[in-house]
């Protein structure tokens, strides 16, 4: 499934980097975590931007991959979203909740694979 699973986040990745998603990062989180194999962390210039980037993301990932997510967490008028695949965690926020969050730091034992600045 771990094949699978990089194959997904990928799809992620490049869906987000369409339609202009900024500072894309993709950990590898394999050894360092139980419930999850890889996040994506991204963020989005407002509401509407968060908004598009989670649609566009669930929209190709189930036409590539025909999957659908498992859980959707947040609205983009919250400035955060969290799509839940299993395998692949999606985390969409604005710049500052992600500044504030900061996931980077929390899950730094995770090799980054991709970041798309």
């Amino acid at each position: 499934m771990a094949e699978a699973a990089i194959d997904i986040a990928r799809t992620i990745v490049g869906s987000l980097e369409e339609k202009k998603g900024e500072d894309i990062l993709l950990l590898d989180l394999v050894d360092v975590c139980s419930f999850t194999d890889y996040f994506v962390i991204c963020s989005g210039s407002s509401k509407r931007a968060l908004k598009a980037l989670a649609e566009e993301v669930k929209k190709t990932v189930k036409h590539e991959h025909i999957i659908r997510e498992q859980s959707v967490e947040g609205e983009p008028s919250d400035g955060w979203l969290l799509i839940d695949y299993g395998d692949v965690i999606l985390h969409l926020f604005s710049k500052d909740l992600r500044q504030y969050y900061q996931l980077e730091e929390l899950w730094h034992e995770g090799k980054v694979l991709i970041r798309v600045q």
